[in-house]
């Protein structure tokens, strides 16, 4: 989690929301990525969108499968929608986003029994610090 704070942080010094995100496999990353829409002008230029594609060239597949993602801040419906059909096995975030998180906080896709995958999630992982980061950013931008 803490190379993904990081990568928000990135994110962040370019103007854009700080989310960041990386996938493990193993103990490895094999990919990561940050919020990048404005800059990229791309409305799915999303961290964990960055960090699927990512890691989908650095394995040669479409397919994650046995990976964990771990991203700043909960996942939006895109983003989940992208998740499950990459086959991530695992999500662990940090921030709950309240208006449009889709791992239990605003929807619940993450964990609905209607996919024909199962993902495991697991959030408020630096809850705190992640949040910060997000608090700091639009207190800034308001300011």
């Amino acid at each position: 989690m803490q190379r993904a704070i990081e990568l928000a942080q990135q994110a962040e010094s370019l103007g854009e929301v700080p989310v960041g995100a990386v996938i493990v496999k193993g103990d490895q990353i094999i990919g990561e990525g940050f919020n990048a829409p404005i800059s990229g002008i791309d409305p799915t230029a999303h961290a964990e969108i960055s960090a699927l594609r990512h890691a989908a060239n650095n394995i040669g597949n479409y397919r994650l499968i046995n990976t964990t993602l771990y991203v700043t801040l909960e996942p939006c419906l895109m983003c989940v929608g992208a998740i499950i059909h990459a086959r991530i096995s695992n999500v662990v975030f940090g921030a709950n986003e309240p208006k449009t998180g889709a791992a239990g906080s605003a929807f619940d896709l993450l964990l609905s029994e209607k996919h024909n995958h199962r993902v495991e999630v697991r959030g408020g992982v630096l809850a705190d610090q992640c949040a910060m980061l997000m608090k700091d950013f639009f207190a800034k931008k308001r300011n």
